[in-house]
């Protein structure tokens, strides 16, 4: 059985910097690419020229809304010109029609099919593959379908650490080939900082998840596994404090803390 390469690609989501300083700090840190959503129209070339100066791989993020199959296929379609390595969507809408929804992911196989680039969907909160066992019906009716895991959404959406979904979780990990490594808990979708003590269940919970991900992955004789350390900021992910809104935890420090942590982990199972 053959390593698999894994690829720590940074989320420039929380990343107020300008874009040429974004982008060294992350070749700098030791990401090998990138993963954020479709840039303004006005940087698109600076965008593409700092990949290419940087040698970064690029994940496209895209956000589908209103007519959501439209959005989808438009979204992809721009995606292209950046050559992307993989397409991160956030698909569809929890509250659709069942029907509706089934529609969207058949089409949306047949498009990843015909542009010959990985397309992963994501499990959202707000988004069709919301809950485990919502996710495992698409993935059952729907042949070929790929998602991304960010389970620490499942942990909040269930309020726990999934000890009741350990089949929905396996169905799940064998269709996943992109990873969040963000750590949820049963009240939310993110620590306010995974490497303190009192958060090691579930730092361990969701590593777990992860390194069977990647052995599932290498037992197919897979090239390549992508994952990214997706703490986000505040308001709505960052924990902060009362009165000053001040965040509790360093972005950047805990998204490289995790990066460290799981190519370390990586490099144990691999040996």
């Amino acid at each position: 059985m053959d390593n698999l390469e894994l690829k720590v690609v940074k989320a420039m989501w929380g990343m107020t910097e300008p874009l040429e300083e974004s982008f060294k700090m992350i070749k700098e840190a030791g990401y090998s690419g990138i993963e954020s959503v479709l840039p303004d129209k006005d940087v698109e070339n600076q965008f593409k020229e700092l990949l290419e100066k940087y040698e970064l791989d690029y994940i496209t993020q895209i956000l589908t809304s209103g007519d959501y199959l439209a959005s989808f296929e438009t979204q992809v379609e721009r995606a292209l010109g950046f050559n992307p390595l993989l397409i991160n969507s956030h698909s569809a809408k929890d509250d659709m029609h069942y029907d509706n929804q089934l529609h969207f992911f058949e089409s949306a196989v047949k498009i990843e099919k015909v542009v010959n680039v990985p397309i992963v969907h994501e499990t959202h909160r707000g988004r069709s593959m919301y809950t485990p066992w919502k996710t495992v019906r698409l993935l059952n009716d729907v042949n070929d379908l790929k998602i991304s895991a960010d389970f620490s959404h499942w942990c909040c959406v269930c309020e726990s650490l999934l000890e009741d979904q350990i089949e929905n979780l396996e169905i799940a990990m064998n269709r996943a080939y992109h990873i969040h490594l963000r750590v949820g808990y049963p009240g939310g979708p993110q620590v306010p900082d995974p490497s303190a003590p009192e958060y090691r269940n579930e730092l361990l919970t969701h590593e777990k998840w992860w390194k069977q991900i990647y052995l599932k992955r290498q037992k197919e004789g897979h090239s390549f596994l992508t994952v990214v350390p997706e703490f986000g900021p505040p308001p709505f992910y960052m924990h902060t404090l009362p009165y000053t809104n001040q965040p509790v935890s360093d972005l950047w420090t805990i998204n490289l803390w995790m990066a460290n942590r799981f190519r370390e982990q990586i490099k144990r199972l691999s040996y």
